[in-house]
């Protein structure tokens, strides 16, 4: 094995081992009531790359029978912030939990009546866990970037925890393929979801 296989291999390792670690809790059914029971929208959020994490979040959860959207937090400050409405629940996405533009987010929506609150974050000293109703905790993650710095690890629990949480209100909302190809009609995607309604 090459040095460069070696280390590829090792961050391989590393990021499955962090998804391995992430505490599996009462925190995911209290997540998984409040989506099933949101009587509006869901609105993901998240800044940088924990962002493009709550992009990807929004998008499955809006193929798999769950309406959802992104918002940018940044954006929400200057007008995206309409987007929310009475009774949306808001899936914050935060490593550090200290994002102020998360924060502020999430703190002006509750003005205009948004509900339910669910924080995914790491650090245990997040602000984010003091303003969340729901919190699910990513746990101690440790990065492989030879700087310490780079949040690949994490981005890579958090993706799975997402992943987690939107697979499962799936099931419990008993979406079938003929649902999810109503959703996602386009692509290879749309062709398979077809295949059992012809």
């Amino acid at each position: 094995m090459t040095n460069v296989e070696r280390r590829i291999t090792d961050i391989l390792r590393a990021e499955a081992e962090a998804i391995l670690a992430a505490p599996v809790d009462a925190a995911y059914e209290q997540a998984l009531e409040a989506l099933l029971g949101c009587p509006g929208k869901v609105l993901a959020t998240g800044m940088g790359k924990a962002g493009l994490v709550a992009r990807k979040f929004a998008a499955i959860l809006s193929s798999t029978g769950t309406p959802a959207v992104y918002v940018h937090p940044a954006e929400a400050a200057h007008g995206d912030l309409g987007l929310v409405a009475p009774g949306d629940c808001i899936v914050a996405f935060s490593t550090s939990g200290k994002t102020r533009e998360v924060l502020e987010m999430v703190e002006f929506a509750r003005h205009l009546g948004a509900g339910t609150v669910i924080g995914i974050t790491s650090h245990t000293d997040s602000d984010l866990r003091d303003i969340s109703d729901v919190l699910v905790d990513m746990g101690v993650v440790d990065e492989p970037c030879p700087l310490g710095l780079t949040p690949s690890a994490s981005m890579a629990v958090m993706s799975a925890i997402s992943d987690a949480l939107a697979l499962v209100l799936m099931e419990q909302k008993g979406i079938t393929r003929h649902d999810y190809g109503l959703r996602h009609h386009g692509g290879y995607l749309g062709r398979m979801a077809r295949l059992d309604n012809t």
